[in-house]
């Protein structure tokens, strides 16, 4: 098991760790619902350093990207930041992931933990000349800031104007000193910024947030609530929501995914699904009581599977039962009736709109 520049950090400050995408990482320190709480209504940081980084130079850079990716990278330019996802040939899901539009000829990706190496070597299975990819995961600390103080507790220590840095969009600066780059992206649905920068760095860093973030109610967040706040928001997860065996338009994912664009690994398979119309899509589901959903239960309507959650929990937020699961296109309208089974108990949900919490 690896671990991230802020592991002693996370063991001082009572973290329980526990091992996720190959690194000793944080799942709580005071509690889920504390920690959730706090990002929601205060500010909270994640150390989220297990995140890959690809980068990809040269005059083909762009071109290279846009074959791998279903989005329309042609629509960036320096300085943003675009939601994509990379398929194989069949249109099943390789990773979702951000990618950066560092400059001209000059890019840089951000995969899930757990899928690196996997991401690495499909990429470079595909790669043209004029694009060279190397993998810098290692040479990158990362912080997700996020909360409703996120920007009042971080300017007072940078000279970028943070509110000038608009959603999905990044700057080169500094952050207590520290070089970095600093991203207005997240995970969470409220605001806030992600903080790249060298691992050597990590002490200073995180020492600087919590001293600024003290009069903001400042806390570190760990995966549990992670969780939580992004399945509020119906963000998917690699491994849950999205895999190899599920494709991007029936995962929800249409929205990032450009067909009318040119060549791109998965295109036909996707186009010709589309064409075929999907037998499944990733749905919401709502429970009047409250219950705790988990991946891996049985979806049924009229005492017949027609599903399966992906993802689910109890929401602090809304204090019911939320998930997301797949089912066959027929049962996936809004307002439809469904029972998941939830340990030998038919509990009634109806399909829900996604955010489930709208910001």
């Amino acid at each position: 098991m690896k671990r991230t520049p802020f592991f002693s950090l996370h063991q001082q400050a009572g973290a329980k760790i526990v091992p996720f995408g190959g690194f000793e990482m944080p799942v709580q320190y005071t509690g889920i619902m504390d920690e959730h709480r706090c990002v929601r209504e205060r500010v909270g940081v994640f150390d989220v350093s297990h995140m890959g980084e690809f980068f990809v130079t040269g005059p083909n850079a762009a071109a290279f990207v846009q074959s791998v990716t279903v989005n329309d990278v042609t629509k960036l330019s320096a300085g943003a930041v675009q939601y994509s996802a990379m398929c194989y040939d069949d249109g099943g899901i390789v990773d979702d992931l951000l990618v950066y539009m560092l400059g001209v000829d000059s890019y840089m990706l951000v995969v899930n933990a757990s899928n690196i190496q996997k991401d690495f070597d499909w990429l470079k299975s595909h790669t043209m000349d004029g694009a060279d990819l190397v993998n810098r995961s290692d040479e990158y600390a990362l912080l997700a800031v996020q909360g409703p103080n996120a920007e009042a507790m971080l300017q007072p220590l940078t000279a970028a104007v943070l509110s000038d840095l608009d959603y999905y969009h990044f700057t080169q600066g500094e952050y207590a000193g520290v070089p970095m780059i600093i991203s207005r992206t997240g995970y969470t649905g409220e605001k806030g910024y992600e903080l790249y920068f060298a691992p050597e760095c990590a002490d200073t860093v995180w020492n600087a947030l919590f001293e600024a973030g003290r009069q903001y109610g400042i806390a570190p967040i760990g995966l549990g609530a992670r969780d939580t706040l992004r399945l509020e928001m119906g963000f998917c997860l690699y491994g849950n929501d999205i895999d190899a065996t599920t494709n991007p338009l029936e995962a929800g994912l249409g929205w990032i995914t450009k067909l009318t664009k040119g060549e791109f690994i998965g295109k036909a398979a996707l186009v010709q699904a589309k064409a075929s119309g999907l037998t499944r899509k990733l749905v919401g589901l709502t429970f009047s009581e409250k219950v705790i959903p988990r991946h891996g239960y049985v979806i049924e309507h009229d005492g017949a599977a027609v599903g399966i959650i992906t993802s689910g929990t109890f929401s602090p937020t809304l204090g019911s039962g939320i998930a997301m699961g797949y089912v066959q296109s027929m049962y996936a309208a809004q307002g439809t009736q469904l029972e998941v089974d939830i340990r030998g108990k038919k509990t009634a949900a109806v399909v829900a709109p996604i955010p489930f919490l709208k910001r």
